[in-house]
């Protein structure tokens, strides 16, 4: 029989639950900064993260396209929200998005970032994690995935940012590629 497949369908186990009180915690009413913003699963982490209502979300991104493309979807969320407020006459704090072009190897780029904004917690999803385009160019993915993280770490070590959360992937456990390599010294 035919059927539609669900996402957990593909899923070798079974799906972690995300835990909702410390999401709340870490997220709502903070500064909360999303390197890789307009990627894959930086974008579904900004999604993610509006829906419990930041004071301030940072979207920090490389590609133009990318992060002009993920501040109007954003926008187009944060405007559906202040019309169901208007709809049920309540009255919240509405978040602040910021988008913020850069790379997370421009040391000074990103201090100046933390220092302007001093997030609470970052989320660190900025990756070059295309395999094959990745064995072509393994130092640009050494200077962006290696590089990149210790500039981002450095800086919320000095800059005192309560909580730094690095994205990886599975790749990293067992690497077989530059790619899972680069995030495996991550």
């Amino acid at each position: 029989d035919l059927h539609d497949l669900d996402i957990n369908d593909l899923l070798a186990r079974e799906p972690a639950e995300p835990d909702e009180g410390m999401l709340q915690q870490q997220v709502t009413n903070k500064a909360v900064m999303v390197t890789g913003a307009g990627g894959s699963i930086g974008s579904e982490l900004c999604r993610q993260i509006l829906q419990r209502k930041p004071k301030v979300l940072l979207l920090f991104e490389l590609s133009e396209f990318a992060l002009y493309t993920l501040h109007n979807e954003l926008l187009d969320i944060l405007h559906r929200f202040l019309n169901e407020q208007h709809d049920n006459d309540t009255i919240e704090l509405v978040p602040t998005i910021i988008p913020l072009l850069g790379s997370v190897a421009d040391e000074n780029r990103v201090n100046d970032i933390i220092t302007t904004w001093k997030p609470n917690i970052i989320y660190h999803a900025a990756a070059i994690k295309h395999v094959p385009i990745v064995e072509h160019n393994i130092a640009e993915c050494v200077k962006n995935n290696v590089l990149g993280t210790l500039v981002m770490v450095r800086a919320a070590i000095e800059w005192q940012v309560e909580c730094f959360i690095l994205v990886s992937t599975d790749k990293a456990v067992h690497p077989t590629n530059a790619m899972g390599a680069s995030k495996r010294c991550c």
